[in-house]
């Protein structure tokens, strides 16, 4: 891949926390009362007027290195705006996710949010498919691939944790999509890159920071060359 990739970083710590925080308080009106809230009167004004792509992730909390996923959900697409998309997102990843029962209340000690905000997507243009593993780099990029009715995306934080490379990532990408592994090298399925700005709770209900992938990436080829 050549050149240098801009980061994608719409928002400071401050507005990530409110939007990490949002997402919890969303679950725990909806578990407790059946209630699906509207953004507060204190949401910042660019989370009610900027529509990217919103994730949010729930995790079982096990430990400082040790996470479950107890559901995901969101909108690849910009819906109305980030603070009611994080609302609707962490209510259905909490709720709807297929692979687990809905949340109880009795979970929400035990869990931690995650809020991913996703750049617009980017369609990779190649004569060539292999090119594809130029224009994908681990650590900065998430995946969606589309082919027919078939779609499925993986989030750039994904490959980080599983240790994945690019080929490993496109691979899977397609398995997520239902799709053979290899479909990626067929010229009628599209893929597309795109970026996330990453904020998650450290503990349960605790303090909220910015997950930097690069790092990570980092971290892990160094604990296992």
């Amino acid at each position: 891949m050549s050149g240098e990739i801009q980061v994608f970083k719409p928002y400071s710590i401050e507005e990530g926390r409110f939007l990490v925080k949002l997402a919890r308080k969303a679950v725990t009106e909806y578990l407790i009362h059946g209630k699906v809230i509207d953004p507060p009167s204190e949401t910042p004004e660019k989370l009610l007027r900027d529509r990217y792509g919103v994730f949010t992730t729930i995790e079982v909390y096990l430990g400082p290195a040790h996470r479950e996923l107890r559901g995901c959900i969101g909108f690849p697409q910009g819906y109305k705006n980030v603070a009611t998309a994080v609302i609707l997102s962490a209510i259905a990843a909490a709720t709807e996710d297929p692979r687990f029962p809905p949340m109880t209340v009795d979970e929400l000690s035990k869990v931690v949010f995650e809020v991913s905000i996703l750049s617009p997507m980017e369609l990779i243009k190649v004569e060539d498919p292999r090119d594809y593993l130029k224009h994908i780099k681990v650590g900065y990029h998430g995946l969606m691939i589309e082919k027919g009715f078939r779609s499925g995306l993986l989030l750039p934080q994904v490959p980080v944790e599983y240790g994945w490379d690019e080929e490993t990532f496109l691979c899977e990408t397609c398995i997520k999509a239902m799709l053979p592994p290899d479909a990626w090298l067929e010229r009628d399925t599209r893929v597309y890159r795109f970026q996330a700005q990453i904020f998650m709770e450290v503990t349960p209900n605790g303090d909220v920071v910015e997950r930097d992938l690069v790092e990570e990436l980092r971290l892990k080829k160094q604990q296992n060359p």
